[in-house]
């Protein structure tokens, strides 16, 4: 998708921002119609800029931008609601939820109904009671949104349903295939398990466990050698 010249109040959140020169900022924002958008925040941090206060994260926006090419210059932003407000755990899992569309999202590709559920997330964080099985669901969300569903319903091989009672491995570039042993270094899964996943069941702690290691090493398996620095963060905190 080509990225016009001037866009007025678009839907928006800041995924990321960093210092930019003297007083700017360089900013990746999600928006509802175009996608991962690079912004330039020219004065941001000046003291009486507009932009002070407004371009936080988890803010919802309306942001005016023009320009062409990867990085654009933002001319106007303001608030449409109130910040979800996040205990520090659960600061980390937005941060986390953000870095997964920055690495994952490519710039102008717009994703709507991903945009809804990022805004859902943002604002569950702050009220739910089970912060993984948040993540765990959008984490499929976001599979699916860019091509990489996870076929949590079949046999790869036979093109069979799944078999509740059969142990299977879950091969990412493949799918569920039927486990000739069964390994007790967690690689296995029962296919109660994987529909259960499929069908974002996760009441059960077991397969709440489950569905982490399944999806850490779908994501790593698109994320590639570097990982994810909110990872790093949250295990460098726990020790």
């Amino acid at each position: 998708m080509s990225n016009p010249a001037k866009v007025d109040l678009e839907p928006a959140y800041v995924l990321h921002a960093r210092s930019y020169r003297e007083t700017s900022e360089l900013l990746e924002v999600f928006t509802a119609g175009h996608g991962r958008v690079g912004l330039v925040a020219r004065g941001a941090r000046r003291p009486k800029s507009p932009f002070r206060g407004v371009l936080n994260p988890f803010q919802p926006l309306r942001v005016s931008w023009s320009g062409r090419g990867e990085l654009q210059t933002l001319r106007a932003a303001e608030s449409t609601d109130a910040a979800a407000v996040l205990a520090a755990d659960r600061i980390m899992a937005g941060f986390y939820v953000n870095e997964l569309l920055m690495r994952l999202l490519h710039r102008h590709d717009p994703h709507p109904e991903l945009f809804m559920h990022y805004g859902s997330v943002v604002a569950q964080l702050a009220i739910c009671e089970d912060v993984e099985v948040l993540l765990r669901g959008f984490e499929l969300e976001l599979l699916r949104e860019i091509g990489y569903a996870l076929n949590l319903e079949q046999d790869s091989v036979s093109q069979e349903p799944l078999v509740e009672t059969r142990q299977y491995e879950f091969r990412v570039e493949q799918g569920a295939v039927v486990a000739e042993h069964a390994q007790d270094d967690g690689s296995c899964f029962s296919g109660a398990q994987l529909l259960a996943i499929g069908r974002r069941e996760f009441d059960d702690p077991v397969v709440r466990k489950r569905a982490k290691h399944l999806l850490r090493a779908a994501l790593n398996y698109h994320l590639g050698e570097r990982g994810l620095e909110t990872r790093r963060i949250a295990a460098a905190m726990k020790r």
